[in-house]
């Protein structure tokens, strides 16, 4: 979800106006999505590295990470979506933390959409902290259980980046080691569901063979990051 600030520069507004309306993309996306076959949805909310930025720009975020989990709440559970977060909660503020397990087990029934959140997430952390915790005799399938952390979820099929930016950005590195990769210069807040759909259309139409010959022995998922 790229291109919150500057959209908001952009448009003679503040970063913060951005990022909020990015929050409005975020409902559009979450909305198009089961009717457009996608069954796991994964948005890149807040990575660790985003610490670094301005005190006041990481407060505002964190507002509107709590404003998001008490105005959607409703929305999420009519919807059929089950929302979780990946990544660190430890640096989360309580109230915030607190809020989103509230909603995970609120919404832990549905099953229309997998609606996952990554926030103070890193992918590189994911994989060391995971690699640490089984050892060197670790298999790839151990690994691959330790940082999915969902079995049901699977791997990444199609990551879509917004903002013009054409690089990976620490975002679920292990996930999308076979993931179809697209891009548009498009703002997220000015992503909306006909972009999606334009987004699937075109990894439906790719060649996927994992390394193999004939792509028709691997079935087609529906994870989008």
């Amino acid at each position: 979800m790229d291109g919150n600030g500057r959209w908001g520069l952009s448009q003679g507004l503040s970063r913060t106006a951005g990022h909020h309306a990015g929050a409005d993309a975020v409902r559009r996306t979450v909305e198009a999505a089961p009717d457009l076959g996608v069954t796991t949805l994964t948005l890149f909310a807040f990575a660790s590295a985003n610490w670094r930025r301005p005190a006041g720009e990481v407060e505002a975020l964190m507002a509107l990470f709590r404003s998001y989990l008490a105005s959607d709440a409703p929305r999420l559970i009519d919807g059929g979506a089950r929302l979780s977060m990946i990544g660190r909660r430890d640096r989360l503020p309580v109230d915030l933390a607190t809020a989103v397990a509230r909603i995970e087990a609120a919404t832990a029934l549905n099953d229309r959409l997998n609606l996952r959140i990554a926030l103070d997430y890193s992918s590189r952390e994911a994989i060391a902290l995971a690699a640490a915790r089984l050892g060197p005799a670790a298999s790839l399938d151990d690994l691959d259980r330790m940082i999915t952390g969902d079995p049901s979820i699977g791997p990444v099929d199609l990551l879509i980046r917004t903002g013009g930016e054409q690089r990976l950005s620490d975002f679920m590195l292990w996930e999308c080691a076979f993931a179809e990769l697209w891009f548009t210069r498009r703002m997220w807040p000015e992503f909306v569901g006909a972009d999606l759909a334009e987004a699937i259309a075109a990894f439906r139409g790719r060649s996927r063979t994992f390394g193999a010959v004939i792509p028709e022995a691997f079935p087609v998922r529906r994870g989008v990051g």
